[in-house]
């Protein structure tokens, strides 16, 4: 049976209301205190503190201190005014547990409405927080882009620098192997020409000789001579080699504008190849190698060995040979995405979603596929929102797969801000 405490003290202002109650041995936190809005309570076994108030009060603003064995209530009138007195006149015990019973059941269901208020909070706040963390990561991303895709131009300047280094050095090689060629043909049609002076050279010679012996004096040699008008050998009989300079326009050389024409050549040279850069040589495949089929097979059994890049470049060369088959795509996706290249496989799955339309029961499990692993991607990337849409989807095609839904109640849980059972 508790002991009732009868000898406490309260004094009041206009606004406030101050109660001490003696309780020898009391300690913070030992004692069970209740306040509200016309209800005070403190048990401290064996001893029991309760009193229905005159007037309301805001429980809320209201505090109490416990020590030195007392516990002092700071209690807040909603009306501004001076009491009469701290309790209400003598109430029965009937009454009086109707009044702790109303009093228990009111702070209950505040405290419920709190802890409810208190937890659309922090999933307002965990939601803030996930979308905060979406944006940042976008952005990191969109930046990580950015520098692919600055690396990318930057190595492909340099390599078109490269090619015109390579480009003009040939060019100047050309030029000078067309010099060194023009000079020995010069050099040899010099050299035909000093020996045709030399052989008309000789001619007159013997003919000098032989006007000598008939003579018999050297004097008649120059007599001869100025009298008679010598007359050369013929030439001997051969072949004269014309070399020609290589034109690629009809107009001759000297009629052209070399530096334009050359202009010319050079771009339409980076445009053929900036066409043929993705295109490989057929030529240089094997008859096998040309068969979509049989790249799809061969990527299919180097992914189930392991080899994921060997399966992508696989799967690569078949889309290139026939880009409308979507098993291509499906499968290059799940080489990206064990590969880790994210934004990749969620492009494949894409183009065969794309491919795999219209939707009919036959293409009903590449369609679950490709949707499993665009879904698959965009966790991956912490994009949840996108995994789940792709996901649900997945599940309106097979709504009977276990594993499926098992993955998608977990994706539920993390947007939602709560752990996925393990």
């Amino acid at each position: 049976m508790p002991l009732l405490v009868r000898d406490y003290s309260w004094d009041q202002a206009e606004g406030q209301v101050f109660v001490t109650v003696p309780l020898k041995g009391v300690r913070a936190g030992k004692a069970d205190i209740f306040c509200a809005e016309d209800y005070l309570k403190v048990n401290f076994p064996p001893f029991l503190f309760e009193v229905v108030l005159y007037a309301s009060i805001d429980e809320s603003k209201s505090s109490a201190k416990v020590g030195n064995g007392v516990v002092i209530f700071t209690l807040c009138k909603k009306e501004s005014g001076m009491w009469e007195q701290l309790a209400t006149v003598e109430v029965n015990k009937e009454k009086l547990q109707r009044k702790r019973e109303s009093a228990i059941r009111a702070n209950q269901e505040k405290t419920q409405e709190a802890e409810k208020e208190k937890a659309i909070k922090k999933r307002e706040n965990e939601k803030y927080s996930l979308e905060k963390m979406m944006r940042i990561e976008e952005d990191n991303r969109r930046q990580i882009e950015d520098l692919k895709e600055q690396e990318r131009r930057r190595a492909t300047e340099e390599l078109e620098q490269w090619k015109l280094q390579k480009q003009e050095e040939e060019e100047r090689k050309r030029k000078e192997d067309l010099r060194i060629a023009r000079q020995k043909v010069e050099s040899e049609k010099r050299r035909k020409m000093r020996k045709e002076e030399n052989k008309i050279q000789n001619s007159a010679s013997r003919t000098a000789n032989k006007h000598s012996v008939k003579g018999g004096t050297t004097g008649n040699i120059f007599t001869e001579n100025s009298k008679e008008k010598i007359i050369p050998a013929p030439r001997s009989a051969g072949n004269i080699q014309i070399h020609f300079t290589p034109r690629v326009f009809p107009t001759a050389l000297r009629e052209s504008l070399v530096p334009e024409e050359e202009e010319w050549l050079r771009k339409q040279a980076e445009a053929r190849r900036a066409n043929n850069a993705s295109i490989p040589d057929l030529n240089d495949l094997k008859e096998e190698e040309k068969n979509p089929d049989w790249l799809k097979d061969k990527g299919n059994k180097l992914f189930a060995s392991g080899d994921y890049l060997a399966a992508v470049n696989a799967y690569n060369l078949g889309i290139q040979l026939n880009n409308k088959l979507p098993v291509l795509y499906l499968n290059r996706a799940a080489s990206h995405l064990k590969l880790r290249n994210l934004h990749k496989a969620i492009e494949d799955s894409s183009k065969a979603l794309d491919l795999l339309t219209p939707a009919v029961p036959d293409n009903a499990n590449s369609r679950l596929k490709a949707h499993v692993r665009r879904g698959a991607a965009f966790c991956e990337l912490e994009l949840y929102v996108e995994g789940l849409q792709d996901y649900e989807a997945a599940l309106k095609i097979d709504p009977s797969n276990k594993t499926i839904q098992a993955d998608a109640e977990k994706i539920r849980q993390v947007i939602q801000g709560t752990p996925p059972d393990p």
